[in-house]
């Protein structure tokens, strides 16, 4: 397609998501195969969307798809094969020179391989010799530790269940995973305010709410299904204002193709009321400016006699660090406030006052709030938002993070964590008669510096991208042939499986949407939403190739190569994934007669204590974090200063690219761009159209030798002192020092630039 620049001025989905819909199948697949699949999506029969994790209610709905849901799914049941003889064909060497969305779209993998150094290519290798060529050497090994385990989070709970348990009795806690790269500070943060590192809401709050606030994402292309929820809070009469550096398309307005009265006027429901152009890195800055008012006009309200504003019996029974938070606001000027946050004190003051009309508040924020180097403050400040009216623990109220992955809080819970604690390992220990590892393994940040200081010698990914994903990659990738082994879990070929090390096999997997016979029976999978409901998922479509195998099947080979059977029978619970469930719901109570609540229509939801107001943090009560103002700090914008964050596109899912286009953002056939206000762009002297260079800055404010050359200028309703550009592109601009030290998130969303104007 042709490259061009075209402001798009309808509403989210509609007509334009239908055409893309329907494009998506015609491109990758057989239409009556395609519509198979949509039409078991979400259902109870059927398979979890393997894009976001926005629950469905009950899973009941007659056709719950949305746009990129639709694209994942043909994404995975494309019809194109990268078999044998692509490989054949093609070396390793000229495949890293292809385009990532090159790789991708050579389709499924059909065949397990393993990398001949003598030849450049992948071969076609047996199941068994491969389990056993690993499993060789991983017991090669002195150390455990020297192995890094990563997984995806669209792995499903018995999958991710398997896998921490191989790697705990091999003796390891080392568990990179997704979570690192999204929402770890959703985890710490709210752990640590809140005693459950979760959401507390659930899909029903949203029937009651009076407000809901999202702030730091972009439901029209990271989780579209949350437009129709969304769509009925506003058609009820309730507010939603929109916080966000961009203006998104996804949080003013919204058709639903379901509609047949939108779809045949193109009238679609509008959504935000209020929209404040939050300047990248000044979040804290402005709840605490919210704060402030809140604190202010409940002091004034008590001094003239009337009923305060905050929720005073809630602050006393529930919680802890009130009057730390007040003194902190308090003494936070409001012009450092207005020029970290970029939002004017009026402006401020009327947010805080539809914040203290409404009874019940949610507060919905995704990686616009995490990937920062203070990613845990933002989210505690936003629970400090919460506490102060009383806003968790009750009906139409709480904290949503949005996580972007199928299960990547699923496999969270039942065990993928670096950091374990005594519980998991005591339960661990009594169900399966080893003693785990009690020392903290590696995250993310902390595998790949292993990695690249030669502490590691070992990678094995249970899906995605790891390399591509990460920070820093001009250092990153040339680290990896220096690795012993990697072992990749894959459904396609990407860039990660090209870094190859001494040691390298890509293993084809069952997708989502795939049928999954064991012995005969066919298995169901289980995951997790974003909202602690957890149920089944079931492939309908034949497998992409006879020789492919499940995640749960592979996890079990290679832990039977590697450590026996002595204390596990792999092949047992390869071939029964009920056997599995039944090993989660003893190590974890919260899973109790867990194969039979699943199966339930809608299955089953977690308890959150959060929402019970039963506070499991170490003060026994909810926690007013305080985070003193860094006035100093080069990551909060300055008056010359400008912070670049990294962005989907619209035809984008994580490192996946779908196609070259940024719909809702008027961007055509090409992902070289920079957004920028008309404010920064005047003040630098760049219109629309023209190119420029951007150079990331050191923490001494000096420029360093990361640059983007290039870039096609797009001027956009933003906040100014905020360029923003496409992810995973642009991922060598931060080292793999700009990390929140708290949660170890790569601050993906707070890089200092500078911009150069081409010549």
């Amino acid at each position: 397609m042709t490259a061009k620049i075209k402001p798009y001025n309808g509403a989210a989905a509609g007509w334009g998501a239908v055409r893309a819909v329907v494009s998506s199948i015609r491109h990758e697949m057989d239409v009556q195969h395609g519509l198979i699949a949509l039409f078991h999506m979400n259902k109870v029969d059927g398979f979890d969307c393997p894009g976001c994790a926005w629950p469905d209610p009950k899973h009941t709905s007659s056709f719950d798809v949305c746009e990129n849901g639709a694209k994942a799914v043909s994404w995975e049941a494309t019809e194109k094969r990268a078999d044998a003889e692509f490989f054949e064909t093609n070396t390793v060497s000229e495949l890293l020179g292809w385009e990532p969305r090159a790789l991708e779209q050579t389709g499924r993998l059909t065949t397990p391989l393993k990398y001949e150094p003598s030849t450049d290519k992948y071969l076609p290798i047996e199941w068994e010799v491969a389990f056993a060529e690993i499993g060789q050497k991983l017991q090669s090994f002195n150390d455990p530790d020297v192995v890094e385990f990563y997984t995806s989070g669209r792995t499903s709970n018995e999958a991710a269940f398997l896998y921490q348990l191989f790697a705990r009795m091999y003796g390891t806690n080392n568990f990179p995973d997704c979570s690192n790269m999204c929402h770890e500070p959703t985890s710490v943060g709210l752990m640590e305010s809140i005693g459950v590192g979760k959401g507390t809401v659930k899909l029903e709050d949203f029937d009651h709410c009076d407000l809901v606030i999202c702030i730091g994402h972009n439901p029209g292309t990271n989780h579209p299904r949350m437009l129709t929820s969304l769509r009925e809070v506003a058609l009820r009469g309730a507010k939603i204002i929109a916080i966000n550096p961009m203006q998104e398309v996804g949080l003013t307005s919204f058709i639903a193709p379901q509609n047949p009265y939108e779809m045949l006027t193109d009238k679609g429901t509008h959504l935000a009321s209020e929209y404040y152009h939050v300047r990248v890195g000044g979040d804290i800055a402005l709840m605490k400016g919210v704060m402030r008012c809140l604190i202010e006009l409940h002091e004034k309200s008590l001094s003239q006699g009337k009923e305060g504003i905050l929720d005073i019996e809630f602050v006393q029974n529930h919680t802890k660090g009130y009057r730390e938070l007040r003194t902190d606001v308090l003494n936070t000027a409001w012009e450092h406030i207005i020029e970290s946050s970029g939002i004017s004190q009026e402006d401020i003051h009327h947010l805080a006052a539809s914040y203290a009309s409404a009874k019940k508040t949610i507060i919905c924020y995704g990686m616009g709030i995490t990937q920062h180097e203070h990613g845990t403050q933002n989210v505690q400040q936003l629970v400090n938002l919460l506490l102060l009216k009383g806003n968790i623990g009750r009906e139409g109220a709480g904290i949503c993070p949005l996580r972007g992955h199928s299960n990547v809080q699923g496999d969270r819970t039942v065990g993928i964590t670096e950091k374990p604690n005594s519980e998991l390992l005591h339960n661990l220990n009594k169900r399966f008669g080893f003693i785990p590892p009690k020392k903290f393994g590696h995250s993310a940040v902390e595998s790949m510096k292993a990695i690249c200081s030669g502490k590691s010698n070992a990678l094995i990914c249970l899906g995605g991208n790891f390399a591509a994903a990460m920070p820093d990659s001009t250092t990153t990738y040339p680290m990896f042939k220096e690795l012993e082994l990697t072992v990749h879990l894959a459904t396609k070929l990407n860039t990660s499986h090209l870094l190859v090390s001494k040691n390298s096999y890509v293993f084809p997997v069952l997708g989502r949407t795939e049928k999954d016979l064991q012995n005969g029976n066919y298995q169901f999978v289980s995951v997790e939403d974003s909202m602690s409901v957890v149920h089944s998922s079931c492939g309908v479509l034949t497998p992409a190739s006879e020789n492919l195998k499940s995640e749960c099947e592979i996890i079990a080979g290679l832990a039977k190569a590697t450590l026996g059977q002595e204390k596990v029978n792999w092949d047992e619970l390869k071939s029964n994934y009920d056997l599995i469930r039944d090993h989660i719901e003893k190590v974890f109570p919260d899973f109790s007669h867990y194969n039979e609540r699943v199966r339930k229509p809608g299955g089953f939801t977690l308890t959150n204590s959060a929402s019970e107001r039963r506070w499991l943090t170490a003060s026994g009560r909810a926690n007013f974090v305080t985070f003193p103002s860094l006035l100093e700090d080069p990551k909060i914008p300055s008056k010359k200063g400008i912070i670049l964050a990294t962005v989907r596109s619209h035809d984008q899912y994580n490192t996946t690219i779908y196609g070259m286009d940024d719909r809702y953002r008027g961007v055509y056939g090409q992902r070289d761009v920079l957004f920028i206000s008309e404010e920064t762009a005047r003040s630098i002297s760049v219109n629309d159209g023209e190119r420029v260079n951007i150079i990331a800055l050191k923490p001494d404010g000096t420029r360093s030798d990361r640059r983007m050359n290039q870039l096609k200028v797009v001027i956009y309703k933003m906040a100014d002192k905020t360029a923003v550009t496409y992810f995973p592109e642009s991922n060598h601009m931060i080292t793999l020092d700009q990390y929140d030290k708290k949660s170890g998130i790569p601050a993906y969303k707070n890089i200092p630039i500078e911009i150069e104007i081409c010549n």
